[in-house]
């Protein structure tokens, strides 16, 4: 049973400024560049409480956030309540609209079979958020989920609180236009969680810190007095229906570094796929794979030619991936590609991220890295799509790292949540 609760949450004040200067990326989105940029954009930007610059920056952020609440910067509501989050973008020229709820989901480990991952995790950043919560004691950005929603009960009650004003709207440096709506009627309150109480949820973004607060919540527990009700059971979660049209994933590039596309791959690739060469052009690349978006497609860029790559045989690439995962995870493209292209046919070693592979979010992005020498293959994919996402996770098979892009990243800085020992829910 999926347990949601209304919070009363921590957000800027008018006396912060333009909600443009203080909203950013997720953490884990932030390079340098982007840091200092939203360091100058604001001397309230919330980079400043998610990714100080400053050497303790764990207490830099804990001191921070207790200076605004003293100074008026931030504020915490009065009444707990839900967020409704709606995105508006645009792709490949198209408006795109997503919607979803900002909530405190129950902590659930995987094992409980209600809240389930997709990607491996790594110990480095969860160590970090850890850090960061045990000084904090907030949760600081939502971790986004997905749940289905067959019956549209959340999306028909969301298409009607949406008509309504927003109680901030904000557009973000990429063009995205964010508008959250505070729900704090109780009947609509016990709306959203009798629709929300059976469903099972797939965490798309934010693995690390979801796992982070785990242990934050077990390190609570043995360390204290603590009921059901308290806060640190919880985790601030922004949660969107499977089934909304604007659930977009987006492709993840694979770059290899060191390796060279020799006539004797190329034969070798021959026996598994049908090769064809195409126009070494961003277009050409993304027509081509647009056009085989129904079959397991690929193409591949060395600099100066590309080729187009078509899975001939399902059975013999099955056989050369893990036999024990279920059929539909073995055969997506970014498996066959690790397992069968880069394993099997190329005899690459062990990937290692920055090292001997690269990622890139574009087509024109891929193939520049490979012009500028950061690279000497391009490997593009066409996306996955979300309803696979949200199959696999429940089978508890997890997909390779760098899966799946779901875009827009949900904006930090429009609600902060607390999960001090004292706070109930």
């Amino acid at each position: 049973m999926a347990d949601i609760r209304p919070f009363k949450a921590i957000r800027y004040t008018e006396k912060a400024g333009d909600p443009e200067n203080l909203i950013t990326q997720p953490y884990d989105k932030i390079d340098p560049a982007l840091q200092r940029e939203y360091y100058e954009k604001s001397a309230y930007n919330y980079c400043r409480l998610i990714l100080p610059t400053e050497n303790n920056k764990y207490e830099t952020a804990q001191q921070r956030i207790q200076n605004w609440l003293n100074e008026g910067i931030l504020s915490k509501d009065y009444e707990p309540a839900f967020f409704v989050s709606r995105q508006e973008f645009k792709l490949s020229g198209k408006a795109c609209t997503r919607i979803g709820l900002i909530a405190a989901l129950r902590l659930y480990s995987y094992g409980e079979s209600i809240v389930f991952p997709h990607e491996v995790t790594y110990s480095e950043p969860k160590t970090d958020r850890l850090n960061m919560l045990r000084a904090v004691q907030k949760d600081l950005e939502p971790v986004f989920l997905i749940y289905s929603d067959p019956d549209n009960v959340t999306v028909d009650f969301f298409s009607e609180i949406t008509k309504t004003k927003p109680g901030i709207e904000v557009e973000d440096p990429f063009g995205v236009k964010h508008a959250v709506w505070r729900v704090s009627d109780p009947e609509n309150l016990k709306l959203l969680q009798r629709a929300m109480e059976n469903k099972k949820l797939v965490i798309t973004d934010g693995h690390h810190r979801y796992e982070s607060a785990l242990a934050y919540r077990d390190e609570r527990r043995r360390s204290e007095k603590w009921t059901e009700d308290s806060a640190f059971n919880f985790n601030m979660c922004y949660m969107v229906p499977v089934q909304d049209k604007g659930l977009v994933i987006l492709s993840t590039h694979r770059l290899l570094r060191d390796c060279e596309l020799t006539n004797d791959i190329l034969k070798a690739l021959n026996v598994l796929f049908a090769i064809s060469e195409i126009d070494p052009t961003v277009e050409a690349i993304e027509s081509f794979l647009k056009k085989h978006g129904e079959e397991h497609a690929f193409s591949v860029y060395n600099g100066s030619k590309a080729y187009g790559l078509l899975l001939k045989d399902e059975n013999a690439a099955s056989e050369l991936v893990n036999a024990s995962c279920p059929k539909e995870a073995c055969l997506l493209d970014v498996v066959i590609l690790r397992d069968v292209v880069f394993k099997h046919i190329m005899k690459v070693g062990k990937l290692r991220m920055d090292e001997s592979i690269l990622y890139a979010e574009s087509t024109r992005n891929a193939l520049k890295k490979v012009d500028a020498g950061q690279a000497k293959l391009a490997f593009l994919v066409n996306p996955i799509n979300p309803e696979t996402v949200w199959q696999i996770a429940q089978k508890n098979w997890r997909l390779p790292e760098k899966s799946t892009d779901f875009y827009p990243k949900p904006v930090s800085g429009l609600t902060m949540m607390d999960i001090s020992p004292e706070e109930k829910l």
